[in-house]
């Protein structure tokens, strides 16, 4: 009864104004005041600030700050073999798989198509037909910092506007096409192992999304698509003139509060490795094995 009373309330509160509110709120510079109610997180979360750059909650001036905090160098191994790509977020792997033709299974008999979460872009689409995909969600505890999977070449970059549906699991399991009705920013990377989509999912109470080449795409909240194209690299001069390479283990966007990180990839070149619901995921661990004779870090 619980579930179904928070899914209705999904569709009846205010969640722009809600996530609009609780924004200004987490940018507040409230002093000793946000400095209480850190603390009162960290407990609350059991959070172990030793694996993050900041120890001392006195040197974070809004919440936001915190919300966005910068693990430490060490505080989570990546993986450097030649052939695995990582897992790209702190959270819980809800689902892997494999995409049948365009469709991607979601739960309970319900299934969503690549057509829908990629906004009809045919060029895109095509790239991950038969594809693999793997959804890790971040609980608000989490690092809200997202990762690269492996080296890639940025190639495209698209902002969808939508709904702000918590994507909190037991939440996201009862909203149909949750994925493709909500905010998103969608990352075409050309890897090694082919072309990857790096898409971060927005809900309510996120009430920001960033990368780090174009840093805040959302917000405003205008309500039109946004797309950006990036050069390839020049072969003939081995330039990378306003090229954006990201090498596996950098750091390619962030949310202020959780929300949902969803990769595609090209199943003949990537192999993802198996996974429960629910398991728990560490940025560097191994999410998938790539296949390519010439394959780099």
């Amino acid at each position: 009864m619980i579930e179904k009373i928070q899914v209705l309330l999904q569709y009846v509160l205010p969640k722009y104004w809600i996530t609009y509110l609780i924004g200004l709120g987490a940018s507040w510079k409230g002093g000793c005041i946000t400095h209480y109610i850190i603390k009162l997180f960290i407990r609350i979360y059991k959070i172990d600030m030793k694996d993050f750059e900041k120890i001392n909650i006195n040197q974070y001036t809004t919440f936001n700050e915190f919300f966005t905090r910068k693990l430490h160098s060490n505080a989570r191994p990546i993986d450097n073999n030649a052939s695995t790509l990582i897992i790209p977020a702190d959270g819980i792997i809800t689902q892997t798989g494999k995409i049948n033709q365009t469709k991607i299974f979601q739960v309970k008999g319900i299934s969503y198509h690549l057509d829908e979460l990629l906004a009809g872009h045919d060029n895109i689409i095509n790239y991950f037909i038969n594809g693999i995909f793997s959804i890790i969600y971040i609980p608000v505890q989490n690092c809200h910092r997202v990762y690269m999977p492996c080296t890639g070449t940025l190639r495209e970059v698209l902002y969808i506007p939508g709904d702000l549906f918590s994507v909190n699991p037991k939440i996201a399991t009862n909203i149909p096409n949750i994925f493709s009705r909500n905010e998103r920013v969608i990352c075409i990377f050309e890897t090694n192992f082919g072309y990857m989509a790096q898409i971060l999912i927005g809900s309510m109470i996120v009430g920001s999304i960033k990368t780090t080449w174009l840093g805040t795409i959302t917000p405003p909240r205008a309500g039109v698509v946004k797309h950006w194209h990036y050069p390839q690299k020049d072969t003939n001069n081995d330039s990378h003139h306003n090229t954006i390479i990201l090498k596996k283990g950098n750091e390619m966007g962030l949310f202020k509060l959780g929300s949902t990180v969803i990769n595609l990839f090209d199943s003949k070149k990537v192999i993802i490795n198996k996974f429960q619901p629910h398991d728990v995921a560490r940025i560097g661990m191994p999410l998938a094995q790539g296949y390519n004779d010439n394959s780099k870090n």
